[in-house]
């Protein structure tokens, strides 16, 4: 929580404005954020993960910063593009994509594409001739608090096959790409997964193919209710890891900070509709915002991701509480597996503060569900 969003929810309120859950991002912490990643990785480039946050400001800051970006559909490149990024500062790095929607990045200049088996070599090989590919690989996500399925990625032996497909077809086989979980609190974890990226360099190599980028993916965290490494952790433990696995042939490197570019920069502003028991034994509140899993707090599904919550009341007596959102369906209950403790005298009307959320959670955002609206956002503007 910065001043400048605590003086804006504060005018916000004074002006009388009451109109449903809002989140409110600070482009300074951003701006900062950024600057740390190219300190900590001075010979990485910057691609942004856009899906983590594609509002207009921010995508325009990160283009005057100097970052590039990490698209997954054609129309977040179009968002980039109409930010101000030109064509060579965007990867299409979903691995899941029509040939057409190829066809369409191709046209709009974009030559960077992720690929994990051979039909979407082939989709690229048709209408994107002599484009870049980069293969991701699976990757075990132990530490991450948000860690990602087998549904992106494909075995180390295979990424060596699917390369040397996309060689013989005319495209460059680039590099390897892999991602160590979301919310990832193990500097470690890029050291294993970097042994096997060197593996498949090898591997490329014994058949002729020389490969020359690395791309460390995302899962860099930001602060919840743990505390989490600095940047420069991850910054020192990474280029060991590269020296270790590599020697003195370091690869060309990119990185895809979604969560540790913007997490940290919002705050949603919600409102307690209701406060009750199931029964009157029941020693666990209920606890209703005006937000929920469908409102933009998707992320605490299976209660990964816990939020901190800032109340007016904070300093009073705690007691466990099941928070829920407002809509009618049954699974928009956010913590009831373990009960989030909150001041015994929170009332009905009272705000809360729900920080860390500058990421994932507008995207998440239903259009329509129940009727609510979708989640109001505001963009501090960066100070120069």
């Amino acid at each position: 929580m910065t001043e400048r969003i605590r003086e804006f929810l504060r005018s916000r309120r004074e002006s009388g404005i009451d109109d449903g859950p809002v989140l409110v991002v600070d482009l300074d912490v951003v701006r900062d954020n950024y600057a740390s990643f190219a300190k900590a990785l001075p010979d990485s480039r910057v691609f942004y993960a856009v899906k983590a946050n594609p509002a207009p400001e921010l995508l325009a800051l990160l283009v005057k910063l100097g970052s590039c970006f990490d698209t997954a559909s054609v129309a977040e490149i179009q968002m980039v593009l109409a930010a101000g990024a030109t064509s060579d500062r965007i990867s299409f790095g979903n691995t899941i994509k029509k040939e057409r929607d190829i066809a369409r990045a191709y046209a709009l200049g974009i030559r960077l594409f992720a690929v994990d088996c051979k039909a979407e070599v082939e989709k690229i090989a048709r209408v994107a001739p002599k484009a870049r590919v980069f293969c991701r690989f699976l990757f075990d996500c132990v530490g991450a608090e948000w860690p990602l399925s087998r549904k992106f990625g494909c075995d180390p032996e295979m990424a060596v096959d699917v390369l040397e497909h996309a060689h013989r077809l005319g495209l460059e086989a680039y590099g390897v790409s892999f991602h160590v979980g979301s919310q990832q609190n193990r500097t470690a974890a890029w050291d294993e997964a970097l042994k096997s990226a060197s593996s498949i360099f090898r591997a490329c190599a014994d058949r002729g193919i020389n490969l020359s980028m690395v791309n460390l993916g995302g899962g860099f965290p930001t602060k919840y209710l743990k505390d989490v490494p600095a940047v420069k952790q991850y910054g020192r433990s990474i280029f060991r890891a590269l020296r270790k696995h590599f020697g003195n042939r370091v690869p060309d490197t990119i990185i895809e900070p979604g969560r540790g570019m913007v997490g940290n920069a919002g705050v949603i502003e919600s409102e307690v509709v209701l406060v009750s028991k199931k029964s009157d034994k029941d020693e666990v509140r209920w606890v209703y915002l005006d937000i929920g899993k469908f409102g933009g707090l998707a992320e605490t599904m299976d209660e990964s991701i816990r939020y901190p919550i800032r109340t007016p009341r904070d300093g009073d007596a705690m007691a466990p509480c099941v928070l829920a959102g407002p809509t009618c369906d049954s699974a928009d209950v956010l913590y009831e597996k373990k009960p989030y403790d909150l001041p015994v005298s929170l009332e009905i009307g009272d705000r809360v503060l729900i920080e860390g959320t500058g990421a994932y959670t507008s995207t998440y955002s239903a259009v329509a569900f129940n009727g609510f609206d979708p989640l109001k956002t505001i963009h501090l503007e960066a100070r120069d």
